[in-house]
């Protein structure tokens, strides 16, 4: 039997003794979660304005999710895909459906996603595009971040990212995000194939880019024969207010990358959409994972997607992106400290007015914790807002007096 941790400062010791020290979080231990609230060792309750990074779109322990994956669990969990399995056919067709693409491909983490599309657009390259062998290569976007894979950290112009983790993945190419110009000169080499980018960049602090950036990028990928990858990992599954942050140029990615919210938090699950056209160049034992495309993932996967539909996650996004960027444009005429605010939908941030490498974002968060609200900083002066998309007003505005008196007490 598990000895269970008493005290949040057990619970922080224990993880300090004997976990690696990659990660510096946020001094709060959680040990419970129902829809917007999660709750601490010791019983405190707060508001979750993180969500997993995006990946409990709809919120703590929902409900029907928990009901699939227990359903699921008591019957069966893995058979690898040496086998078929009496789920996963159901849930490729429910997902393409919902999505609407010829073909899906399961894996369990988002960065998982990245790297099965890249190796997507490499296979297309040479069988479709006919790219001279070894020769293709991949756009991505300055300040992008799709996780912690070699392949991931060679694509990053981040230091943290990619510091001391050399020799890097050849064939990739940066370029600036949201600037039409820079993309077009790369795209007159031939060799390109394909263009990898967020909608909204989350992990460099929700950078929006310019109205129609994203349909005119498209727009040359398509003149230039070179795949547009969308990463809507963190962008993806309602979040934005649409149900792809693509959907708001009506531009439907060659290959998109889903993960995150589409298990509504409860376990790893990413998929990968594409046409046959690119989806059918890798034939079978070029490329696969155990627990990609298990039955209990399956399961939750389905359900997830069908809760966010019934429940109008997505429109409420919307809504309610609305009254929070308002309420912090508010804040912005009382506050010397926060100088902007954007976003899409119920991703949003702040802007801290210091150096990225001052203490007041972090500082600014520990207290909104004290307050019983939980977010992190990024990129040193940037803080992210991002809720679970089953809030209500009422409790929108609930938090938006939290953010706005931590901000004004501690100026």
């Amino acid at each position: 039997m598990i000895n269970r941790i008493s005290s949040s400062k057990e619970a922080i010791q224990l993880e300090d003794k004997y976990g690696a020290h990659n990660y510096h979080p946020i001094p709060v231990v959680i040990a419970k979660g129902s829809g917007v609230k999660v709750w601490d060792i010791e019983g405190k309750e707060y508001y979750d304005f993180l969500s997993a990074y995006s990946a409990v779109n709809q919120g703590h322990c929902h409900p029907r999710i928990l009901e699939s994956l227990t359903e699921q669990a008591a019957k069966l969990t893995l058979t690898s895909r040496a086998f078929y399995n009496d789920v996963l056919g159901t849930y490729e067709k429910f997902i393409t459906e919902y999505f609407g693409y010829d073909k899906v491909l399961p894996m369990n983490t988002g960065v998982e996603g990245g790297e099965t599309a890249i190796k997507l657009c490499r296979k297309w390259a040479y069988q479709v595009k006919k790219v001279p062998e070894n020769s293709a290569k991949i756009l991505f976007a300055n300040g992008n971040f799709w996780g912690r894979t070699l392949a991931a950290v060679s694509s990053s112009d981040d230091p943290e990212s990619y510091g001391e983790y050399g020799p890097y993945m050849p064939g990739f190419s940066l370029i600036p995000y949201n600037n039409l110009d820079a993309l077009e000169k790369a795209l007159q080499d031939k060799n390109v194939a394909g263009f990898m980018v967020e909608p909204i960049q989350g992990e460099a602090g929700v950078v929006v880019p310019d109205e129609g950036f994203l349909k005119k990028a498209y727009e040359l990928c398509k003149k230039h024969n070179v795949l547009f990858i969308a990463d809507e990992v963190q962008t993806g599954i309602g979040r934005t207010g649409k149900l792809l942050a693509c959907d708001y140029e009506g531009v439907k990615p060659d290959i998109l990358i889903l993960g995150k919210a589409l298990s509504g938090g409860v376990l790893p699950v990413s998929a990968i959409l594409a046409r046959d056209e690119i989806m059918l160049t890798v034939k079978p034992g070029q490329h696969g994972s155990t627990y990609g495309g298990n039955p209990l993932a399956c399961s939750v996967a389905m359900a997830a997607l069908q809760v966010l539909k019934d429940e109008k996650m997505t429109e409420n996004a919307m809504k309610l992106g609305l009254v929070f960027r308002q309420r912090m444009e508010d804040l912005i005429k009382k506050s010397n400290l926060v100088i902007k605010v954007r976003g899409k939908g119920l991703l949003n941030a702040i802007i801290i007015n210091d150096t990225p490498i001052s203490k007041t974002a972090w500082n600014i968060c520990v207290q909104l914790k004290e307050n019983g609200l939980l977010a992190k900083p990024t990129h040193g002066n940037i803080i992210r807002f991002a809720p679970p998309l089953v809030i209500t007003e009422e409790q929108l505005h609930e938090c938006c007096d939290i953010i706005e008196k931590t901000i004004l007490n501690y100026e």
